[in-house]
């Protein structure tokens, strides 16, 4: 048996589509940040006494979709293990899961650590990051803290398709992230692998996007070495704004926001105009909270001004944070 305990990050370069299916491997490579104080808890029970895989997610039994996945995944390392035994696996997270908050990614980042622990199964953090990136591709980046990089790979088998740390936790101490949590966030119908793939098949404007990734990940990874919020903030949300285009130009169209969650980007580009300068990025991933990022002096009257926005249920400020760790 053993716990583990791993983060959610929230891309700055988003990965949306992959290349492999099977083994994960993504079109783009992408850029992340790891979220301090939000967490996935899990643990592993591997029992020769166990007819079947038991999976409890939040003090439920796991439904039949979710359970697959951690199967699968169980599956994966009793065959690097060499052992057949069943798993009991419980998980729980201390934030919504399944609105865009990338609970899938800290879900498998853990499951990951967890399950090769109890079996004894050693492995890197870029081994954990490969085996994550098998059960959610952004799970790859959960395993590392700080700023994160997921590089696509080229290889076939997948093998050089893992992410690394490019900048700690506490490179910018001053860089934080108001997550705008809105009210009845709707519950994702399609899951984002799925989701991903029907982009990759039906956005006409994918392959435009595709081609432009490389650059604006090296201009963000600059920005961010150089600690420069007039470089960063504008180039986080060209990005964010390509992700929704291709989602809402996918037929049957993927619009993961909500009105209030449109108010919160519309009120960002406000702040920005008042101030002349770049105060403040937004970003959101596949559903309807809002991640905004901005520098210490100007958090507090910036977070004033979204949770006064109707349809704004909570904001939490959180720091770049470490990574997945073994609890027990």
């Amino acid at each position: 048996m053993a716990t583990y305990e791993a983060p959610p990050n929230i891309a700055l370069v988003k990965f949306w589509g992959v290349r492999d299916v099977e083994r994960t491997l993504p079109y783009n490579s992408s850029l992340s940040v790891t979220l301090d104080r939000l967490r996935s808890r899990t643990t592993v029970r591997f029992d020769p006494g166990l007819a079947d895989d038991r999976v409890v997610l939040n003090g439920e039994i796991a439904a039949p979709g979710p359970r697959q996945g951690v199967v699968e995944l169980l599956d994966r390392v009793r065959t690097l293990a060499g052992r057949s035994e069943r798993a009991e696996v419980t998980s729980s997270n201390n934030f919504p899961m399944a609105t865009g908050l990338a609970s899938s990614a800290s879900g498998f980042a853990a499951l990951a650590g967890a399950a090769t622990a109890a079996l004894g199964v050693t492995q890197s953090d870029r081994g954990l990051s490969r085996l994550a990136r098998l059960g959610s591709g952004s799970a790859a980046r959960s395993i590392f803290g700080g700023f994160v990089e997921w590089r696509a790979g080229v290889r076939a088998d997948g093998f050089d398709s893992y992410a690394r740390t490019v900048y700690p936790p506490d490179y910018w101490p001053r860089l934080f992230d108001i997550i705008v949590r809105v009210r009845n966030a709707p519950v994702k119908e399609v899951r984002s692998s799925d989701a991903m793939q029907q982009t990759v098949a039906t956005s006409p404007a994918y392959a435009d996007r595709i081609a432009e990734v490389p650059r604006r990940l090296e201009a963000i990874r600059r920005a961010i070495g150089a600690r420069d919020p007039d470089r960063l903030f504008p180039l986080v949300m060209e990005e964010c704004d390509s992700f929704r285009e291709v989602c809402e130009t996918t037929r049957p169209s993927l619009d993961y926001l909500t009105a209030t969650s449109r108010a919160v980007l519309g009120e960002v580009r406000a702040i920005n105009r008042e101030a002349g300068r770049p105060r403040a990025a937004y970003t959101h991933d596949a559903g309807a909270h809002v991640h905004v990022f901005a520098l210490e002096p100007y958090v507090g009257p910036i977070r004033r001004r979204l949770v006064r926005l109707p349809g704004v249920e909570q904001t939490q400020v959180v720091r770049p944070g470490p990574g997945a760790h073994r609890v027990s």
